[in-house]
């Protein structure tokens, strides 16, 4: 919104700072930010008082989770409020990724949002049914890699190799969704001690914002050999802001946490984190500097094919964090180690720019 104001007056005066990505970035950060740390308390105490009991807690998961009931969920909504109203005052709503990218983060949280609403009220872990689910999200993933391709095009580009492609033609369409799916369903797994998904969601938006910059930059993209996506650059606001509302969150969301992701928030930052990397052409990176959440989808996926295969499981639970708890490593280790890999796996990911 600012920036279409202050191209209407032509960036005069102090209005020329709004014309620089890099420094809206850095504003819609700091908007998010201060934004969810302002709501938050008035957010959680709301959703104290609707939810009574708060999220339902798996009956066969590890022990110490149990202290938890009562804790409220559906906390992703604070995240959401905080990234939208920064997205749209500070990004370039004449942008269509931003349009595309707004689809997937709203729609994926309103699916997440419908989800945590059915658990809380049936006092059940279960929630929506699964495959409802998954059509609503292929759904909503298929109008945005509509939009984003009709600006992009239908290559899948190798990283590390400079101007090596697939041309995937129509299957880039169904192959842009399931990323978008998969990541938001990869978050959604991860979300599952506090911190856990939140801080690793904050690396990869980071890693994001600096890909999504230099992809955008034709001189950058030209002297790194790698795909040039005009106006992609705008998508480094929406990684700022991803990373402000997440932090804010887990000021709240601190062990012990006062409140929960919930799907709401899981599925709406993977499904952006999605968009955003098939809008900049760097799906594959993706697998790289969300490594943690591939690792936690892969957990869940091994588990159930061997065991309804042979009986027998593969880890002691699944998805993988609750293995590392069943091995005896406290909750706290868990997440900040899990953290440290999510740091090495940006800084891989990020690598690959300039290894070609």
């Amino acid at each position: 919104m600012l920036y279409l104001i202050a191209h209407y007056f032509h960036f005069e005066g102090l209005a020329n700072l709004i014309r620089y990505q890099t420094f809206r970035a850095g504003a819609a950060l700091m908007t998010a930010l201060v934004l969810g740390l302002v709501i938050g308390p008035r957010f959680i105490n709301m959703l104290r008082l609707r939810q009574g009991k708060g999220q339902p807690i798996r009956e066969d998961g590890p022990q110490s989770h149990f202290a938890k009931r009562g804790t409220p969920t559906m906390g992703g909504l604070m995240i959401l409020v905080s990234v939208l109203v920064s997205m749209l005052v500070w990004m370039d709503l004449s942008d269509p990724f931003v349009w595309a990218c707004l689809a997937v983060t709203g729609g994926f949280g309103l699916i997440g949002f419908l989800d945590d609403y059915d658990k809380v009220k049936k006092r059940s872990t279960a929630g929506i049914s699964g495959r409802v689910r998954l059509l609503a999200e292929f759904a909503v993933a298929g109008v945005a890699s509509w939009i984003i391709v009709s600006h992009t095009g239908t290559n899948l580009y190798i990283p590390v190799l400079s101007d090596h492609y697939i041309p995937l033609g129509l299957l880039y369409y169904p192959f842009a969704a399931l990323v978008m799916v998969g990541a938001g369903n990869a978050v959604n797994l991860t979300d599952g001690l506090d911190g856990l998904a939140t801080m690793p969601v904050v690396i990869a938006a980071g890693a994001f914002a600096i890909i999504a910059y230099l992809t955008g930059r034709v001189d950058f993209a030209h002297y790194l050999g790698i795909q040039h996506v005009p106006r992609a650059g705008e998508l480094a606001i929406l990684c700022a802001a991803i990373m402000g509302a997440c932090l804010a969150f887990l000021w709240f969301n601190a062990p012990p946490a006062a409140v929960f992701m919930g799907d709401t928030g899981s599925l709406a930052l993977g499904g952006a984190l999605g968009a955003i990397a098939v809008a900049s052409h760097h799906e594959i990176v993706l697998a790289i500097v969300g490594g943690l959440f591939v690792m936690e989808a892969l957990s869940v996926i091994i588990q159930v094919a061997v065991y309804k295969r042979t009986g027998k499981r593969v880890f002691k639970m699944a998805p993988i964090h609750h293995h590392f708890e069943q091995l005896g490593w406290q909750e706290a280790t868990v997440v900040i180690r899990f953290w440290i890999v999510s740091i090495v796996l940006a800084l891989i990911g990020l690598s690959t720019l300039k290894l070609r």
